[in-house]
């Protein structure tokens, strides 16, 4: 994956990241029972944190194998549909079917950060 093609999916996840809080927070408050929007909001959170590493993978030094920050990147994007997608989904609809699914945007976020770290170790070794 390019890095501009990272920065434009980071991008669009950030404008959607801002989108849905604000929804949340001016539309949903009140409308949603306090759990829900509790879960709603751990959604935009991770979407956020993980936007911003969209970022810095965007913008890694040309030193840093892009091959393993592509697969991160990939796994970050995997992750935020995935985990936050399932929260959203949880929060709107109240289906719980939908948490079922979270673990596994989890379980993406883990491997996107462990492609990070291997990056890390392959330059340390040049």
């Amino acid at each position: 994956m390019s890095k501009a093609t990272v920065l434009l999916v980071a991008a669009v996840s950030g404008f959607l990241a801002v989108a849905l809080g604000a929804f949340g927070a001016h539309g949903l408050k009140t409308v949603l029972e306090p759990s829900l929007y509790t879960v709603y909001r751990t959604g935009v959170e991770y979407q956020f944190y993980h936007t911003f590493a969209l970022l810095c993978i965007a913008f890694a030094p040309t030193c840093f194998s892009m091959k393993y920050l592509g697969w991160a990147a990939i796994a970050f994007i995997v992750g935020i549909v995935l985990f936050s997608g399932s929260l959203y989904l949880l929060a709107l609809t109240g289906i719980r079917m939908f948490g079922a699914v979270t673990p596994l945007g989890g379980l993406a976020f883990l491997c996107g950060w462990l492609f990070i770290a291997y990056t890390a170790i392959l330059s340390n070794r040049r």
